[in-house]
This record gives structure tokens, C-alpha cells and sequence, in this order.
């Protein structure tokens, strides 16, 4: 479960920056993700949820550094095939508005995660912290209960527009049509543009 959270993590970080603006090597921008939520989507009876998922500090500064702490389920062996349908929302006007799949990144379906999980990670080897905790990063998953330990990890600089917008990801894990879990997640990202000295 913990690496499906954490590739869900990593899909909803790049979908979140695909559309980031380029700008003038004279200038970077510090960018802040605030109000950040989330909340189990999925049926009562759905095998794969999470239980906690605290983020410090809130706003989370990028550049800099996240404090990040979770803990999930699994009540079943998640065996291949595992699939993940994201669907990226974003604010504007007021209006919620599907972010389209574009380059494998936004509103995307990913059906073999695992074939994912080989190509991210080299076999054996799963990255810090999920290797520090013996957390694993492959398929097969196996019905546990998983725990990841307050642990700290760097946000590089993403490049934004220059005002506040609302975002909303969900995501569905499937295996052979049949839901296993979703994870909602909503926050606000903004930037603020200044010179480099």
C-alpha cells in the first residue's frame, strides 16, 4: 500500500507542475502548496486505504523541505495487474476544469503501475525513506498494515503562474476492472516571484 500512496504521491506531484511557465534566468520564484487535504474516495468495503497522512509545514515551501508521515492498509495481496486512473481538476473562475492527459501527465489512466513501479526503481532497490522502513516498492504487495515514520524529503523549485489556484486529484487503483481503493487529495498552490541576487 505504501507504494502505491507513494506512486499516487509522485503522479499527483507531476500532474500538479506540468503546466509550470518558464521564465528569465534573472528571476525564480518560491513557490508555497497550502491547505493540503485528503480523504479516502473509495467504497466502505474497498481493500487498500489510508489511514493518516500529516505533511509539515503547512504552507509547504518549495524549494525546501517537507516533513511527511503515513500509514495505510492493505486487507487483501495486491497482485498484478494494478492499474491507476488519475483525474486532475483545476480552478478557474470559480469553475472546476479536467487538467487533459498530455505526455503520460494530468487527467491520465496508467494500466500496469507495476510495469511503472520496474521502470522507477531498480529491482531490489526502493528509495528512501520507503527502503529505510523495509517499505516496498514493487508487486506483489502483501496484506499488512503499513507504516511510514515521520521522515524528511526535499520539494525542488516548481515554476507556476503568479497567482493562488485550487487544485483537486483523485485517484482510483483497480485490479482486472475492480476498484481496490481512492485517494482524494485537494490543496492551493502559489508562487511569488523574486529577483536572484
Amino acid at each position: 500500500m505504501k507504494s502505491c500512496i507513494t506512486l499516487f504521491m509522485a503522479l499527483f506531484a507531476a500532474n500538479m507542475f506540468w503546466k509550470g511557465d518558464s521564465h528569465s534566468m534573472k528571476s525564480s520564484k518560491l513557490t508555497k502548496l497550502r491547505g493540503f487535504s485528503w480523504e479516502n474516495c473509495g467504497k466502505p468495503d474497498d481493500p487498500a486505504f489510508l489511514k493518516t497522512l500529516h505533511l509539515y509545514p503547512d504552507p509547504i515551501p518549495s524549494p525546501g523541505y517537507l516533513l511527511a508521515s503515513a500509514s495505510g492498509s492493505l486487507l487483501t495481496d495486491l497482485t498484478v495487474p494494478l492499474s491507476v486512473n488519475i483525474t486532475v481538476e483545476r480552478e478557474v473562475d470559480g469553475v472546476w476544469v479536467k487538467i487533459p492527459c498530455k505526455d503520460d501527465l494530468g487527467s491520465c489512466h496508467y494500466p500496469n503501475i507495476c510495469k511503472l513501479l520496474d521502470q522507477l526503481f531498480p529491482p531490489r532497490q526502493c528509495p528512501d525513506p520507503l527502503q529505510k522502513y523495509c517499505l516496498p516498492c514493487h508487486c506483489p504487495f502483501k496484506k499488512d498494515d503499513y507504516d511510514l515514520p515521520s521522515s524528511a524529503m526535499y520539494i525542488p523549485n516548481f515554476e507556476l503562474p503568479d497567482r493562488m489556484t485550487n487544485y483537486r486529484v483523485q485517484g482510483i487503483l483497480r485490479s482486472s476492472g475492480k476498484e481496490l481503493g481512492c485517494l482524494k487529495v485537494s490543496l492551493s498552490i502559489a508562487s511569488m516571484l523574486y529577483n536572484q541576487h
